[in-house]
């Protein structure tokens, strides 16, 4: 569960209001999304990001952002305390905003730990990860005022301005292993996944494979994925992309924690 805010602004500036990183939870569970999905993991979720996308699952960590201050000792420590785990999955929010994350990262393969970190993909850090799971922001995820969660449309401009850096993307690719994971609204946006992919193959040394490409249903609870889930599956083989499901959803619903 989120933890007593004391959080004051850690949207976009990283590191300022505080010592270590703003950590919104830290739970044991599977590894919901992607290549690992079913992996047992430790996941270490920031609070802080630069984009507000309107159907963001993590709300308290974006929109309106709590957790609490944590040095990177006490963070390596609970994630010890799960003794089955050897995977980590640093998630946000966006944790690559805190250059505290690149110390946490580096701690955690000096302890053998396998570590994922999920990011937009708009900021690039020289860390040892494991897989970088990106997961860059459609044109579908723009908050308009008429979805806007909070109802004044004041991130719309920022949010289509920053959503996409195809050189930060190119980076990320050429120097982790990588999968690059959209979440899917409709049919409309396979064009501009198509686009992107092709972008970012022509700007990165690496291969990026089809299957490297991961389409998944929006969707925050078992009822919405249940009016989403096939026509994603249909398009993810009509396109040659991967089909990735929201496990923690199918089994736990929009429980937290999980």
């Amino acid at each position: 569960m989120p933890v007593a805010s004391d959080i004051e602004d850690s949207g976009t500036t990283g590191d300022a209001a505080g010592e270590g990183l703003p950590i919104n939870e830290v739970f044991y569970s599977l590894q919901g999304e992607g290549t690992l999905a079913g992996v047992p993991s430790v996941f270490v979720r920031t609070a802080g990001c630069n984009l507000r996308c309107w159907f963001c699952d993590s709300y308290h960590t974006s929109w309106e952002p709590t957790g609490a201050w944590r040095d990177v000792d006490s963070i390596v420590e609970e994630v010890q305390s799960h003794e089955r785990a050897t995977h980590v999955v640093l998630t946000g929010g966006e944790p690559l905003i805190h250059e505290a994350s690149v110390e946490l990262v580096e701690r955690l393969a000096a302890e053998g730990y396998h570590t994922t970190v999920e990011t937009n993909g708009t900021i690039y850090r020289d860390a040892p990860i494991d897989l970088a799971s990106i997961s860059p922001k459609l044109a579908s995820s723009t908050p308009t005022p008429n979805r806007d969660p909070k109802g004044d449309g004041e991130f719309e401009k920022q949010h289509e301005q920053d959503r996409i850096d195809v050189a930060a993307l190119a980076r990320m690719v050429d120097a982790y292993e990588t999968q690059l994971k959209f979440v899917v609204t409709d049919e409309t946006d396979l064009s501009e996944i198509t686009e992107l992919v092709e972008r970012v193959r022509a700007a990165t040394t690496a291969t990026v494979a089809d299957d490297d490409v991961l389409v998944m249903p929006e969707g925050m609870t078992r009822a919405q994925l249940d009016g989403t889930r096939s026509e994603v599956a249909e398009l993810a083989m009509e396109y040659g992309f991967r089909y990735t499901p929201r496990l923690h959803v199918d089994l736990w619903d929009d429980a937290p924690g999980t």
